[in-house]
């Protein structure tokens, strides 16, 4: 009978974070698969879990690590996967792991937990009704630079992880790319000890940055575009005269005009006709 995988959720920080269900599902697993057997085996011996078999799956094991979980399960184990800190599979090992085992016909579940994107964006004071989640941007050349220009485009309130020593470098490029004047929230050391929000511009964010040297984890939330400000009455009259110019029929340069701007066909024929 094939067993089963269960992404167990860990503190991002304060280790009452751990919820019961983790500490039941982690005392109850055959084998703990983690990125580090020293940090798991430290949250095992805090909830007072005797340590099973601990597997090691981080960045550069997980491909192999998959395969072995998926054979695990199929001969019925039941596997608990951890990352160091967080949710598996968010910007941590873990969808690898979740595909194989699937394809083999195991099962797949979750104890819910910390996550450190959620997190920050709910303290964001940011939009949260719709966001997206980038992750760690490319650290360099042309795939950074589309990245950040789609970011510039993107409506939605964004959240990014990134690392203390490219964290100027990135708030730089940001406030370049969307404007200096976008807003944005740094989170740092969640839930820990020196845990730190800070909300302001881009501009600022950058200035922030350089005035002291960063340290610890961050989460950045970065406000969506701005929309577009409707056309001025001027500019719409410009763009009808250059349809009539071409030819069309008031009707049909309406139509245009108010396809091309977004804006009422009827007001832009009532314009038409004013002339």
């Amino acid at each position: 009978m094939a067993g089963r995988l269960v992404l167990v959720a860990t503190p991002i920080g304060n280790l009452g974070d751990l919820s019961p269900r983790a500490v039941e599902v982690l005392a109850k697993a055959d084998v703990v698969a983690c990125e580090d057997t020293r940090r798991t085996g430290r949250l095992l011996a805090h909830a007072g879990v005797t340590a099973p078999r601990l597997l090691v799956v981080n960045e550069h094991t997980e491909k192999a690590g998959a395969a072995e979980i998926a054979e695990l399960i199929t001969g019925g184990s039941m596997v608990a996967l951890v990352t160091d800190a967080g949710t598996p599979a968010v910007s941590d090992p873990g969808a690898k792991v979740v595909k194989a085992t699937l394809k083999a016909g195991g099962e797949v579940e979750a104890v819910p937990g910390p996550s450190a994107a959620i997190s920050a964006l709910v303290v964001s004071g940011l939009p949260t009704g719709r966001f997206c989640f980038e992750g760690f941007l490319p650290k360099k050349g042309r795939h950074r630079l589309d990245r950040l220009e789609e970011l510039s485009q993107e409506s939605r309130t964004t959240v990014l992880f990134e690392a203390p020593h490219r964290l100027a470098r990135t708030l730089g490029d940001m406030a370049s790319v969307l404007g200096g004047d976008r807003l944005v929230a740094i989170v740092r050391e969640q839930t820990k000890l020196h845990e730190e929000i800070w909300r302001g511009t881009l501009a600022d964010a950058v200035a922030r940055a350089e005035e002291a040297e960063p340290r610890g984890e961050y989460v950045l939330v970065v406000a969506g575009c701005p929309d577009p400000a409707p056309p001025s009455e001027s500019q719409i009259k410009m763009a009808l005269d250059e349809r009539l110019a071409d030819g069309l029929s008031r009707r049909d340069a309406a139509a245009a005009v108010a396809a091309d701007l977004g804006v009422s066909r009827r007001a832009v024929y009532q314009m038409s006709l004013a002339d």
